[in-house]
C-alpha cells in the first residue's frame, strides 16, 4: 500500500477540451465545465442585465453549451472565452434589459455584481467599480462595441479570445473596442476606466 502510494502519479486536473471530449461519451462528464465556470459566467451576465435574468441566462449558456459540445474545437483547452460567445449571443435577446440595467446603475451606483457577491469578475474594470457615468455610456454604445468592450474589460478576454467568442475577425474586434472606447473617454472627459494604464489605446 506504501510502496503503491509513492508511484503513484500526482492528480491533474482535465482541460475543459479533454473534460467536454469525454462528456460526448458520458454526458454527465460536463457537469465539470459548469463548476468550473458557472459563477464567473452568471457574474458577469449579472452585471449585464440584473440578477434575477442572470440566472435563468446562466442555466440557458450551459444547456446550449452541453448541446452544442460536439462542435468545440478541441485545440481550445479553455472553453471559458467559448462560454462568452454563447452568453453573448442569447444576451442579444435581451438588449433592453441590459439597457436598463446601465440605466438603473447610472441613477443609483449600485453595481448587482458586487452588492453581495465577491465575484472576481467585479475586477476587471480597472477604476475598481463602475461608475455612474461609465454605465449611463455603456448604455449609449451599440450593441456590438459594447459586447467587445465588456467581453475585454468585465470577462478579461483577450482580442483573439473575443473574435472567438463573437465569431467576428479580429480587426473587427479591435475597431469596436477603439470606437467604444473613444465615446466612453468622451462621456467620461477624457478617462476610460475599461482601459488599464499598462495597456495602450487602440487608435
Amino acid at each position: 500500500m506504501t510502496e503503491l502510494a509513492q508511484h503513484r502519479e500526482p492528480t491533474v486536473a482535465l482541460s475543459d477540451a479533454a473534460v467536454i471530449r469525454s462528456s460526448l461519451a458520458e454526458p454527465a462528464v460536463f457537469a465539470a465545465v459548469f463548476d468550473r465556470h458557472a459563477s464567473t459566467i452568471r457574474g458577469y451576465l449579472t452585471r449585464r442585465v440584473g440578477s434575477q435574468l442572470a440566472d435563468d441566462l446562466t442555466a440557458e449558456t450551459f444547456l446550449t453549451a452541453f448541446r452544442l459540445r460536439h462542435r468545440y474545437d478541441q485545440d481550445r483547452p479553455d472553453a471559458l472565452p467559448w462560454l462568452y460567445g454563447i452568453a453573448a449571443n442569447l444576451l442579444r435577446q435581451h438588449r433592453r434589459a441590459e439597457v436598463r440595467q446601465y440605466r438603473a446603475l447610472a441613477r443609483t451606483g449600485v453595481d448587482p455584481a458586487t452588492e453581495g457577491h465577491a465575484e472576481a469578475v467585479s475586477a476587471r474594470v480597472a477604476a475598481g467599480t463602475v461608475t455612474r457615468q461609465l454605465a449611463a455610456a455603456l448604455a449609449r454604445l451599440n450593441a456590438g462595441e459594447r459586447e467587445a468592450l465588456l467581453l475585454l474589460a468585465w470577462a478579461g478576454l483577450s482580442y483573439e479570445e473575443i473574435a472567438c467568442a463573437l465569431d467576428v475577425p479580429i480587426g473587427t474586434v479591435r475597431s469596436r473596442i477603439s470606437r467604444a472606447r473613444a465615446k466612453v473617454r468622451a462621456a467620461l472627459g477624457g478617462t476610460d476606466p475599461t482601459c488599464p494604464v499598462e495597456e495602450p489605446i487602440d487608435g
